[in-house]
């Protein structure tokens, strides 16, 4: 059952990509470049006109964490970017509305407010600012007061509201799913694909919907299936429109974001819980196993009800910053042999840039597996909560539990 359903998977999956292939291909073929470019000119290239050592974990941090802006290249003092609106409250200033290009990149304060780069903690020694629990005060990438003397201030609490490029990301892909599917659906409802074959793009996105149906919704959940599609399409699409969009250079890895996977899983916890029965419940306070062994199970099931919710959020996360991480490595490590040596650094650029570009390619695939595994893990653990009520035993409860 799970080899027929990643097969089907990696049929539907295949479809999709042969479909955009001429959008997909260009931008594999761009990964390595901006990347490169970007690093280049960046941190590397400043590192090695200062006589800095490069750190390939602070050019990783940058790529894969939140912003306020779209950063796609850097070329020489020019940087290409998509500046995003800043939202700021502080007392006593009140609200501050503007675009993230006022500050420059981190060069220029705006409005008494700057934001803070890596650079300019470095270059003014903030980085040696501890609290009581020996955590930096001034952190990169955040939003401070700035003092008559132009330096960061932590006494002013600055509460930012701003649309960095993880949240104008996701609203993009909340408009995509609503799009995709309202103009799928009014094809249905004129008879294209009811009467009649599909054709164009309802012919790439219903094999999806059929094999969320046929390998995720009826096997997990039963004759009631039907009432949690909705939900689990929702999931899946959102999260492989997510993966997908994140796979464009320069644009955010939303699905690599810590939060927006816990809200996720929260979501599919509360879906979990509402679904639960007598049965369920009892099972976990009252597990069928002899006495002596009930003081040990009864934590350990009262743990489990947590434990699914938090693997759904870590799996995701997990799996989907690593493949930004590794594919920037292999691109580090390009200017990590070029402080060696320059000619080591162009001999063995080819042999990285094709890695990368392998990684970006196995980084397609993983968009619509982890897609997948969210919705079928979610549908596993609202069936086992349904278990006594589908099978009306507790045979059926421990058999859910061994999937």
């Amino acid at each position: 059952m799970v080899f027929r359903g990643i097969k089907s998977l990696l049929v539907a999956a295949f479809s999709l990509i042969l479909v955009f292939s001429p959008n997909g291909l260009s931008a594999q073929e761009n990964v390595p470049k901006t990347n490169a470019s970007d690093t280049s000119s960046g941190p590397a290239a400043k590192a090695e006109k200062q006589g800095k050592k490069f750190d390939p974990a602070k050019v990783i941090l940058e790529h894969v964490s939140d912003g306020h802006e779209f950063h796609f290249a850097t070329v020489g003092e020019k940087h290409l970017t998509i500046p995003l609106p800043v939202i700021l409250y502080s007392a006593g200033k009140g609200w501050s509305f503007f675009m993230s290009s006022a500050f420059d990149h981190g060069k220029s304060a705006y409005d008494g407010y700057m934001l803070l780069e890596e650079k300019f903690i470095n270059d003014h020694h903030l980085d040696d600012s501890l609290d009581k629990h020996g955590a930096h005060i001034f952190k990169a990438g955040r939003v401070y007061r700035t003092r008559a003397n132009g330096l960061p201030s932590n006494i002013m609490p600055v509460y930012d509201f701003s649309l960095t490029r993880n949240v104008v990301q996701m609203l993009i892909s909340v408009i995509l799913l609503i799009w995709i599917m309202i103009s799928i659906a009014r094809r249905y409802s004129k008879g294209h694909g009811v009467i009649k074959a599909p054709s164009g793009f309802q012919n790439v996105i219903e094999p999806l919907i059929t094999f969320i149906r046929d390998e995720v919704g009826k096997p997990n959940l039963g004759p009631g299936y039907e009432r949690y599609m909705p939900f689990l399409l929702t999931v899946f699409f959102f999260i492989l429109i997510n993966n997908l969009i994140g796979l464009i250079p320069g644009t955010a890895n939303v699905t690599g974001n810590i939060a927006f996977t816990a809200v996720l899983g929260v979501i599919a916890f509360i879906v979990i819980l509402l679904n639960t029965n007598t049965h369920y419940w009892s099972h976990i306070v009252n597990p069928p196993v002899p006495m002596g062994v009930k003081f040990i199970m009864i934590p350990v099931e009262i743990l489990g009800i947590f434990t699914k919710p938090f693997a759904l959020i870590i799996r995701l996360f997990a799996n989907m910053i690593s493949g930004h991480i590794i594919i920037l490595s292999f691109i580090c490590l390009i200017f990590i042999f070029g402080t060696m040596n320059t000619a080591l650094g162009w001999g063995t650029s080819p042999f990285f840039i094709l890695l990368a570009v392998f990684i970006y390619l196995i980084e397609i695939l993983v968009a619509f597996i982890q897609a997948y595994i969210f919705a079928n893990l979610t549908a596993v653990f609202v069936g086992m909560a349904m278990e006594g009520a589908k099978h009306g035993g507790g045979d059926g409860h421990d058999d859910a539990v061994l999937i």
